[in-house]
């Protein structure tokens, strides 16, 4: 491992050598670009073998693109697709730089969605061509659901068309795989998000939204006449359990004034946009696949007003 051009020595220790890189990248209390880029080239050519390697990377990194670059606490776009391209340079995205992204997207108060898809995209791409065959384990998802959280921070953000998009790829790419029914859950939950926040509704969390324990004590009926077995009954209930706190929240408005009627209205405007990708998205590769299904369903009997799009779409699947 070198530090400008100084090579320590090899047969220092590890934390011996990490202490030696800290002390010179904070050597002025800040992170700067060319310290950034030195330690973006140790971790493509050398790695971070130990754990505080590895703290200090993403400890500096995150600095120096949400903390330290005006305005402190906002990614800009720039930034976003600069980071994107260091990332993505030699090709490989490794677990490390995806924890980099969360931590980025957890630190910072606003970040670009990109961000986001870029890092749902990296898992999805390890997933696919991984050891296990595109097969989504549990792993995986807690993987895929902890970048959601990230970017959503605690606010009430609905999924973006950026994220469900990558969430539809991985779904089509795995859908003969024997995936883990989390990752089931995890799909038709960011999919109603998106859907909601197109229609203007006042929404949980992420973290309400696609919490795990929401499902576990599902009763049978509904939507699980698609499934008939324990993952039906975890789309049904838990979804409906979401569905309906979002409408609880939205009812208990007062009258309406003349903001919220704008709002309304241009949430309409959203709303036949996002739906109509919806439609042409879902069954894209000719299938429409079983979460899919279970997702159209749901919304037939849980809404009366779906959009004519789906209703085409659910007569289909039906």
């Amino acid at each position: 491992m070198t530090d400008s051009g100084k090579t320590i020595a090899p047969d220092a220790a590890p934390l011996d050598a990490v202490a030696l890189l800290r002390a010179s990248v904070y050597a002025d209390g800040a992170v700067d670009a060319e310290e950034v880029r030195r330690l973006c080239r140790l971790a493509a050519e050398e790695g971070f073998p130990t754990a505080t390697g590895r703290q200090l990377y993403t400890e500096a990194l995150t600095d120096y693109v949400a903390l330290q670059t005006a305005p402190s606490g906002h990614v800009s776009e720039e930034m976003a697709r600069w980071l994107i391209g260091v990332l993505s340079a030699d090709g490989i995205t490794t677990d490390m730089e995806v924890d980099l992204l969360v931590n980025i997207m957890r630190r910072a108060d606003s970040v670009p969605v990109e961000l986001s898809a870029f890092a749902l995209a990296e898992v999805s791409r390890s997933v696919l061509t991984g050891a296990e065959g595109g097969i989504i384990s549990a792993a995986d998802v807690e993987r895929l659901r902890s970048i959601l959280y990230a970017f959503g921070s605690e606010r009430s953000v609905g999924i973006s068309r950026e994220e469900a998009e990558v969430l539809f790829d991985l779904n089509d790419h795995s859908r003969e795989a024997e995936n883990d029914p989390a990752w089931s859950d995890l799909f038709v939950k960011a999919i109603a998000s998106f859907l909601m926040a197109a229609r203007g509704y006042t929404l949980l969390s992420r973290e309400e939204t696609l919490s795990r324990d929401a499902w576990l004590d599902a009763p049978t009926g509904g939507v699980t006449a698609l499934f008939g077995d324990m993952l039906s009954s975890m789309l049904s209930n838990g979804l409906r359990g979401v569905w309906s706190a979002w409408r609880q929240q939205d009812d208990t408005s007062s009258m309406l004034n003349e903001a919220d009627e704008t709002r309304i209205r241009q949430a309409e405007a959203v709303t036949s946009e996002e739906v109509k990708w919806l439609a042409d998205r879902i069954g894209r590769d000719g299938v429409i696949h079983a979460n899919e299904r279970a997702l159209l369903k749901f919304l037939s009997e849980e809404s009366p007003d779906i959009h004519p799009s789906l209703r085409t779409l659910l007569d289909t699947a039906a």
